[in-house]
């Protein structure tokens, strides 16, 4: 019974201190202590010692001295993230064209067609839940679960990214097009254009993603964001 309540209690801290990381109210650059983050976590600093060792497997917090930090956004990280995405999708796309249901199929097709129909808030938290939906929903067609599992690892990486440029009511419709013709070429079994638009689809994204911290590099550090750019 212990057991089960210190667990409960460690993924209470991990929930709240990753969520407060992904909503920028611990902003990236952040300096952290265990005993500073009771409040947030609503815990001692043993879960809130736990949660932070998760976070940092996540890729959210690090080491900095004796202390912790939250992990500054990294354009070098992001590039590699996204070449790691794509090597993920497309394995995963092939693989969903061979071992998907039809009926599988219509669901995912479903979840892409009902996606962003205007209901997104001003900060794009409904699109950016939707888009993450899709992608590991479509990992997950793969049958195969290490794949599904690094699709939403890769996608949690994203996400501080992926909300600081939140997308417009246009590039939303653009990317609701681009996951139906995924779909559409899933279903017909044509894996070479599904991995075609699969790859252009993360590409834009990537491209989006960069060009938006490179433009806004200098604003962002302004506001206590720090976004870096590593060896």
């Amino acid at each position: 019974m212990g057991d089960q309540t210190d667990q409960t209690r460690d993924g209470g801290a991990y929930a709240a201190l990753r969520a407060a990381i992904l909503a920028f109210e611990l902003a990236p650059g952040e300096r952290l202590s265990e005993r500073g983050l009771e409040t947030v976590a609503g815990g001692s600093r043993t879960p809130v010692r736990a949660a932070l060792m998760r976070l940092a497997a996540d890729g959210l917090v690090q080491r900095a001295g004796r202390g912790w930090q939250v992990a500054p956004i990294d354009l070098a990280e992001v590039r590699a993230v996204m070449e790691y995405r794509e090597a993920l999708e497309t394995a995963a796309v092939r693989l969903a064209v061979e071992r998907a249901s039809m009926d599988e199929l219509e669901a995912l097709r479903l979840l892409a067609d009902a996606h962003d129909d205007g209901r997104a808030d001003a900060g794009g938290d409904s699109s950016l839940q939707e888009g993450t939906d899709f992608h590991v929903a479509l990992a997950g067609l793969s049958r195969n679960p290490f794949l599904a599992e690094g699709m939403s690892q890769v996608l949690t990486r994203l996400l501080r990214v992926r909300w600081l440029s939140a997308s417009t009511p246009r590039t939303r419709e653009l990317a609701r097009s681009e996951h139906l013709e995924i779909v559409a070429s899933v279903t017909a079994r044509d894996a070479d254009r599904a991995v075609a638009l699969v790859t252009a689809h993360s590409h834009g994204t990537r491209d989006r993603l960069l060009g938006f911290l490179s433009d806004e590099r200098r604003r962002l550090r302004g506001s206590g964001i720090a976004v870096v750019e590593s060896a």
